[in-house]
């Protein structure tokens, strides 16, 4: 039966299917279906880890994602993966897990000394502890502390390729959250109410609280073929909802089984982004805590976990378990037990009477009522369970194991991330969410309805108010079969609510990962922490991985008892997304490593490819940035030269290109920009400059007016996706009321620049009825053309400082065009030139990039103060005129020349006095070889830089150890009268 205490054949496990695995580097034998922490209690391991801080033995405690202790390291391909939940990790052929948190093993740890310190170790330690030395810190506290903290070690081994992830994402009607009675009760409701269904369910099959009780396995099976005939309903078993975000929208993660990731290629989890209308969440309560010395000895479970590793796996947790419980739900697991063959060492049952005991009774069982346990004898594993009776006499059960039940606390997470205030229920001693009906339904035990039946019965009543609100009755026909009846409750007594046994020495836990004692809780209320949420972050109370599921509300009524308040005004801390802990790599999906940015290559990137060229990213393109194998300056300056003696090429598709069209596309213009636009003519194009609100320069571009209600903007490269944000912003915003349509159309258009002395030779080979004359086109100009027999527009423009044209074609004519550009300019010599060709051609002639367009200039500071109109609002134009903006000595924009022609430039270089050289004056933003004067020439960013023209400063490079003395000139170095672009 793959392990001693396999007493039976469970619901999710298949006998016939043996799976070998190993823990601590111990082979063990489990079967399909079960999970780590199922196949380790059927062969009797109960030791599954240590403590946070303590380093106290621990083991499996819930059989859930509620699972504070047993938490692994799984070893595989990838490495070391930690802080795996054993209860909730699927068992598979060849698992290699480790136990975490402990040196030299996990039976001996050394660490186990901070246990016997503990006394010196309370909660908010750290706050006092190392205040001084004030040196230590850096050098010796925090970096022990940092070693010491943490549970298991990743240590991953990274593939050549991405693991594969993905993300899907969903519309529907309604979510409903839980698939136990409630769930599956109101999901069937909602479906033949016609509504769009889904159902997600964290477990591994759809059932929940039914999985454990046999006489519901008939309506259970019932209910789900129906759903599965429903073609609007789409169930998600193995998927957890992390967290709702508001309007709709919520995050699952789905975990795939080992059959089904081997069938999708390796992927593990699957993230599911979810939009519905209506939410229902049937999410149930979570079994909680008892606090008393010992709480946390191996083998202390909760009642709930207990049952269903018996109904699920056939695993029984002890061979003589005893019980201490305050409610008639956790005497399910007993009589389970009973009926499978496992006798129970007694039950301590906090109330004086309840009609589960008398039957416990009536079975020959001991019950002890009014009675608690004291504490657990034993330290690596449960050897007895001392009580006091209500008589006040002392005893010892001789157990194995102690399963223990608190209560249930609804689960209140998602409910509350939606905004849903929690109210104070004294019935079930618990809080539950009051959601507003917009949002959706809370149902079932999630809202403190407890019992199967009640529970299903009160899921079918929120599906319908739902329903109602959607506008939707359930069709007949296909309702037929909702009067399959329901196995009935039995009959309960109220639970009495017990949250601490005090009165005996011994850590008494609230919080099993984080090792929060009660004594923690009191201490964060003396110091001051009273608040539940300040109590939280002292002790670190439901901060682990578990988020204090089990505990959370145990601690809240310890810090009730310390302040003299009810339970009621204290309250429970605020839950956070994710609702249960999840993999980077599922939140990244797809869009890691060469996916994380998808590159978008040039209409002639397999032209570019074959020519040579070595591609650089700029923005979220592939640009040619020169063509030649190698990077070399020597092939940098033959581009630029062949631009700057006869003509070149190059391709500046990349540019973001943006249709504005309608009525008042001018004023719209004249409103993002800071120069006008308005009064720009058809035919003509102008350069303009965009500010951010803070008076700052945002983007620069060229803008051409194609027909009175219609523009076209260019953006730099690594803008145009911002730059079409920012307008679409302002269009829905401060512009709403102008009739303007933006369209994205940069992928839609190839365009290219001609540059050079030969340039008009060249173009007017290609462009048919358009008069090239500088009469008849001047610079600036623009106008639509066939290029080489196809549509487009020419545009007389230059980032180069010489004559050129740009030729805009559509996309997929890109290379016709291209192909006949190169034929018409080989009598000329023409060459493609790349970026860094580019780049040394626009250094010269003082044209700004990036480099410079930092976020930190403004417009005085680069020298375009004079476009800034008078008239007329813009966007950034009151800020703008902040003085300190146009303070002469803010950093502007210059250019500069080693005084050696023989010692280069570089960028990032500290321009300082020559006097003066710990003070920095500014930086060198770009530099070049020179294609007109001997050596390098930069532009640079220098303090008070326009008055400082000719001046001679040092440029310094303590990386490279060089200090170079250079002389500050104009920015345009080239041809400054613009002679040569209007030639």
């Amino acid at each position: 039966m793959a392990g001693p205490a396999r007493i039976a054949r469970g619901l999710l496990t298949d006998t016939s299917r043996a799976i070998d695995f190993r823990f601590d580097g111990r082979l063990f034998s489990g079967f399909d279906g079960d999970t780590l922490a199922s196949a380790l209690l059927a062969n009797g391991v109960l030791l599954a880890g240590r403590s946070f801080k303590y380093h106290r033995p621990r083991g499996i405690v819930t059989a859930g994602p509620e699972e504070p202790c047993a938490l692994v390291d799984v070893i595989g391909a990838r490495g070391r993966e930690p802080n795996r939940l054993a209860t909730t990790l699927a068992l598979r052929a060849g698992l290699v897990a480790e136990s975490q948190n402990r040196w030299p093993s996990l039976r001996f740890d050394a660490l186990v000394l901070n246990d016997l310190l503990g006394r010196f170790l309370p909660a908010g330690f750290y706050y006092k502890t190392f205040m001084a030395p004030s040196w230590a810190w850096e050098r010796l506290y925090e970096p022990l502390i940092r070693r010491a903290a943490g549970l298991g070690r990743l240590e991953p081994i990274v593939p050549r390729h991405a693991d594969p992830a993905e993300t899907v994402h969903h519309h529907a009607d309604v979510l409903v959250v839980g698939a136990g009675a409630c769930g599956l009760a109101a999901a069937h409701r909602l479906a033949v109410s016609g509504l769009r269904v889904i159902l997600a369910e964290q477990d591994v099959v759809l059932g929940g609280g039914t999985l454990l009780d046999e006489r519901w396995d008939s309506w259970r099976a019932a209910t789900c073929v129906s759903l599965a005939a429903l073609r609007c309903v789409r169930r998600l078993p193995s998927t957890t909802v992390l967290g709702a975000y508001g309007h709709g929208v919520f995050g699952a993660l789905e975990t795939l089984a080992p059959a089904e990731s081997a069938r999708c290629g390796g992927l593990r989890e699957r993230l599911h982004v979810v939009r519905v209308r209506r939410a229902l969440l049937a999410t149930g309560a979570h079994e909680r805590l008892i606090a008393f010395p010992s709480n946390d000895v191996p083998g202390v479970m909760l009642a709930g976990a207990a049952l269903r590793y018996l109904r699920c796996h056939g695993v029984a947790v002890g061979a003589s378990p005893a019980l201490f419980v305050n409610n008639d739900e956790a005497y399910a697991t007993l009589f389970a037990l009973d009926e499978a063959g496992v006798r129970c060492a007694g039950v301590v049952d906090a109330r004086p009477t309840s009609p589960a005991a008398e039957r416990a009774r009536e079975l020959g069982l001991d019950v002890h009522l009014g009675a608690a346990v004291e504490r657990v004898t034993g330290r690596a594993a449960v050897r007895g369970v001392r009580i006091l009776d209500a008589d006040g006499r002392r005893r010892e059960l001789a157990a194995d194991c102690l399963l223990v039940s608190g209560g249930h606390t609804p689960q209140t997470t998602l409910a509350s991330q939606l905004g849903a205030p929690l109210v104070w229920q004294d019935r079930i001693a618990a809080f539950t969410p009051a959601l507003a009906p917009e949002n959706g339904q809370v149902a079932g035990a999630a809202r403190g309805v407890f019992g199967l039946a009640a529970a299903a019965r009160d899921g079918e009543a929120a599906a319908r108010q739902i329903a109602a609100q959607l506008g939707r009755s359930p069709d007949p026909a296909t309702a037929a079969r909702e009067a399959a009846p329901l196995p009935r409750d039995p009959e309960v007594t109220p639970l009495t609510p017990l949250w601490e046994v005090g009165g005996r020495r011994g850590k008494a836990f609230v919080d099993l990962q984080n090792d929060v004692t009660t004594t923690d809780v009191r201490l964060a209320a003396r110091e001051g922490y009273e608040h539940v949420e300040h109590m939280k972050r002292f002790t670190t109370l439901g901060m682990a991985t578990d988020q204090g599921r089990i505990g959370g509300l145990v601690g809240s009524a310890v810090l009730a008892q310390a302040r003299g308040v009810p339970l009621a005004s204290v309250g429970q801390p605020k839950p956070r997304p994710y609702a249960r802990p999840v993999p980077f790599a599922a939140l990244a999906g797809g869009e890691v490593r060469e996916h994380y940015r998808p590159a978008r290559r040039l209409p002639l990137h397999e032209w570019h490819a074959g020519a040579g060229a070595t591609f650089v990213p700029t923005g979220l393109w592939l640009r040619p940035l020169v063509y030649s194998p190698q990077s070399t300056w020597e092939a940098v300056l033959n581009e630029a030269r062949a631009v700057r003696r006869r003509v070149g090429i190059t391709d500046v598709s990349t540019l973001g290109k943006i249709d504005v069209q309608g009525t008042d596309a001018g004023k719209f213009l004249d409103f993002v920009y800071a120069n006008t636009f308005s009064s720009l003519a058809v035919g003509r194009a102008r350069y303009g400059i965009m500010l951010r609100e803070d008076g700052m320069l945002f983007d620069d571009g060229t803008t051409a007016r194609l027909a009175p209600g219609h523009f076209l903007m260019t953006t730099t490269t690594a803008n145009a996706v911002v730059v079409l944000e920012h307008l679409e912003f302002y269009r829905h915003t401060a512009c709403a009321a102008l009739d303007v349509v933006l369209t994205d159309v940069g992928d839609q258009w190839a365009q290219f620049a001609v540059a050079g002395p030969r340039a008009r030779e060249v173009v007017a080979q290609v462009v048919a009825g358009v008069d090239l004359s500088n009469e008849a086109f001047p610079f600036m100009a623009a106008r639509a053309a066939h290029i080489a027999g196809v549509a487009g527009r020419v545009f007389r423009i230059s980032f180069s400082g010489e004559l050129a044209y740009e030729l805009a074609v559509p996309a997929r004519q890109a290379l016709p065009v291209w192909s006949a550009l190169l034929e018409a300019g080989k009598p000329w010599g023409m060459i493609p030139y790349g970026l860094d060709a580019l780049n040394t051609l626009r250094i010269e002639k003082g044209h700004i990039t990036g480099a410079e367009l930092n976020g930190n200039t403004s417009a005085s500071d680069l020298g375009f103060e004079r476009l800034l109109k008078a008239e007329g609002d813009f966007i950034g134009r009151t800020l703008s005129g902040r003085p300190g903006l146009k303070d002469p000595a803010r950093l502007q924009l210059v250019g500069v020349r080693p005084v050696d022609p023989a010692q280069r430039l570089r960028n990032g270089l500290q321009l300082v006095a020559q006097q003066e050289r710990t003070t920095s004056l500014g930086y060198m933003t770009s530099s070049s070889p020179s294609t007109e004067v001997a050596g390098w020439v930069g532009l640079a960013l220098l303090a008070g830089g326009r008055r400082r023209i000719g001046e001679r400063l040092i440029g310094l490079s303590p990386i490279h150890a060089e200090a170079i003395e250079i002389e500050v000139v104009s920015p345009h170095m080239l041809d400054p009268e613009n002679l040569r672009v209007r030639t």
